[in-house]
């Protein structure tokens, strides 16, 4: 690593902690720490871990709705969290679990902002396994939570900053590197700094974090790729293509971020524009 990307990685760390204390990131749930740890340590207990989710519930009963969803096709049904994990492997199992956690700290029915907020991503996040494979090289679990987590920081801002959604209201339609930049100038912080920081602390692969930081602006994440954790370009260009294909899906025609970067999710992804197409039109009907 180059001393100016080493530069540059300390300089993310200072920019995410300073977010987390003045925009108000919540910490990192507990859960998630310990599951990090015990993943981390030199001998991981899956049964300590699955033991760890079934204390909560809810966690648990969400994340076996989600292994035994169609998104992963099971031919036989899986009827504990530890089976459930067995399945998912660790990696898989900490992102989706970090997934609920996002949708617990930041509730629907807060707001009519975030209510479209978990909308859209989770109709998203609902597509991409089957969007991811017809894609080689993106794997179907980490592009559903890179779904969910993309816009993170949009719920942040929202509770933080009272006149928010009336900002991405008077914004809606434009590209994403547009209200980047409204959201500079207004408020000093925008939804993609902001997310990085949320996804950094609450633990997320450092590739993914860097994926969040640059999904308005590609050509950032596609020229860091020296960096120790570079942002993986393929990521951020698999956003965009879901983006767009779920839209075609709904009848709807170019995303504001679309144009402008088509070039780039096409080579990234190895695709042409004939293909996007074909994948809106196969793609079968998901439940978010």
């Amino acid at each position: 690593m180059s001393a100016a990307s080493s530069a540059d990685r300390v300089l993310l760390e200072i920019e995410a902690q300073r977010f987390a204390e003045e925009v108000g990131i919540p910490p990192c749930p507990e859960i998630l720490a310990r599951f990090a740890a015990e993943m981390h340590s030199a001998d991981p207990d899956m049964r300590r871990l699955a033991a760890l989710i079934a204390n909560d519930v809810g966690l648990s009963a969400a994340l076996l709705a989600i292994v035994n969803s169609t998104f992963y096709g099971l031919e036989r049904k899986a009827a504990s969290v530890q089976q459930a994990l067995s399945v998912l492997g660790l990696r898989a199992g900490a992102n989706i679990v970090t997934g609920l956690m996002l949708k617990i700290a930041f509730p629907a029915g807060s707001s009519r902002l975030m209510q479209r907020f978990w909308e859209e991503s989770s109709g998203i996040a609902a597509a991409a396994a089957g969007i991811a494979a017809r894609l080689e090289g993106v794997d179907p679990a980490e592009a559903h939570t890179y779904a969910l987590f993309r816009d993170c920081g949009i719920p942040v801002m929202l509770r933080r900053f009272p006149v928010y959604a009336e900002v991405v209201e008077a914004n809606r339609g434009k590209p994403g590197s547009h209200l980047v930049a409204v959201e500079d100038n207004r408020f000093r912080f925008n939804h993609a700094n902001v997310g990085f920081a949320l996804a950094r602390s609450w633990l997320l692969p450092g590739a993914m974090c860097k994926a969040i930081l640059y999904h308005h602006q590609p050509q950032a994440a596609a020229a860091y790729v020296r960096d120790v954790e570079p942002a993986n370009p393929r990521l951020v260009a698999f956003g965009m293509l879901a983006e767009q294909v779920v839209t075609l899906r709904s009848g709807g025609g170019l995303c504001p971020d679309w144009e402008q970067n088509e070039e780039f999710v096409l080579a990234a992804l190895g695709i042409g524009a004939d293909d996007v197409v074909a994948i809106a039109l196969d793609l079968e009907p998901v439940a978010a």
